[in-house]
């Protein structure tokens, strides 16, 4: 019976990615018909200017929307999964923004940077924030907890953000770095997709292998640990896949938050407890989620756009107050 309604709510929402995709290449400040979308697809004509524009501007930013919200989703699940941690989140604790703030740092005084590098660079600063957020939940007596944890990120990720922004003031960086610091996708090209995508898939692949022993630990330490799990090694590989995950997302998008945070719980109340489930899932609906807001970013005022970290923080902030609301006397 679960095998069936998760099959039932994977397809369904598999059809409506494929159809949101459909409508964001179609629509935006240049309205293009569906049928030319598809004759695009099917059989591209590099003299029409219709076709141009799908296949150089709107096809790789709707690819790449899809692929970073499926990043960011998986990542979210994979953090509240192993932490126990209803409000986890790269963006919530801190992860995007120590992969911003190092990125900030080689736009400043790298900007020539190639990508594949900027990739490299923006997963090292994730990985420094991230062990910097878990040693600094941790130095307290007691040890870490859901709580210690996310008010270290929260912390961490406010000094961050702050340095991010003095640097972006100081050395008077392009309005194209403060649009990409507040979260857009105008910037995707298929050179981008050319390295975010084998590593972004790559490393979803690994995430199906995690999905019982999360599962089991969702129940506790002790009960996975009795039932042959390694629950460190576990916790370890989770956190490398999800700062993975996030560094390179935010290297290409910039810091878009609650994607993670709102995804992970949607998708278990459709398919329930199993990670092996809310994983997938969670990476459909992820992709769902972001190409829906870079739809909206562009259809608000066009040709000007929004940034696209507003119009998920407008699902994602009344979301997040509702699980502190719901959790606060968890703690």
């Amino acid at each position: 019976m679960k095998g069936t309604v998760f099959s039932t709510v994977f397809l369904l929402t598999v059809a409506a990615l494929l159809m949101s995709m459909f409508l964001a290449i179609s629509y935006g400040a240049k309205e293009i018909t569906l049928s030319t979308v598809w004759t695009t697809l099917i059989n591209y004509d590099p003299s029409d200017t219709s076709h141009q524009i799908i296949h150089e501007l709107r096809l790789p930013r709707v690819l790449g929307a899809a692929l970073i919200g499926a990043a960011f989703a998986v990542a979210g699940a994979l953090m509240q999964g192993v932490t126990r941690n209803p409000l986890a989140d790269a963006g919530i604790l801190g992860v995007n923004a120590g992969a911003t703030f190092v990125v900030a740092l080689s736009f400043a005084f790298f900007p020539n940077l190639p990508y594949s590098w900027l990739m490299v660079v923006s997963f090292l600063g994730a990985v420094m924030s991230t062990v910097f957020i878990f040693l600094l939940g941790s130095s307290t007596p007691g040890g870490l907890t859901p709580l210690r944890l996310t008010v270290a990120g929260s912390v961490v990720a406010a000094l961050l953000h702050s340095l991010s922004s003095g640097i972006a003031i100081y050395f008077e960086l392009s309005q194209d770095l403060a649009f990409w610091y507040a979260g857009g996708l105008a910037g995707i090209k298929w050179m981008h997709l050319k390295w975010l995508t084998p590593v972004v898939l790559l490393t979803l692949l690994w995430t199906p292998l995690l999905g019982r022993s999360i599962s089991a630990m969702a129940l506790g330490n002790d009960v996975a640990s009795n039932l042959g799990i390694k629950t460190k090694r576990v916790q370890v590989i989770a956190i490398i896949v999800s700062v993975i995950l996030a560094g390179v997302s935010v290297s290409a998008v910039g810091s878009i938050g609650f994607v993670g945070l709102v995804i992970p719980h949607m998708a278990r109340k459709l398919v329930g407890v199993d990670y092996r489930l809310i994983v997938p899932l969670s990476a459909v609906m992820g992709a769902v989620l972001l190409v829906l807001a870079d739809l909206g970013a562009r259809m608000v005022n066009p040709p000007k756009e929004l940034a696209i970290s507003v119009m998920v923080a407008m699902v994602g902030v009344p979301f997040f107050l509702y699980l502190a609301r719901r959790e606060r006397g968890s703690y």
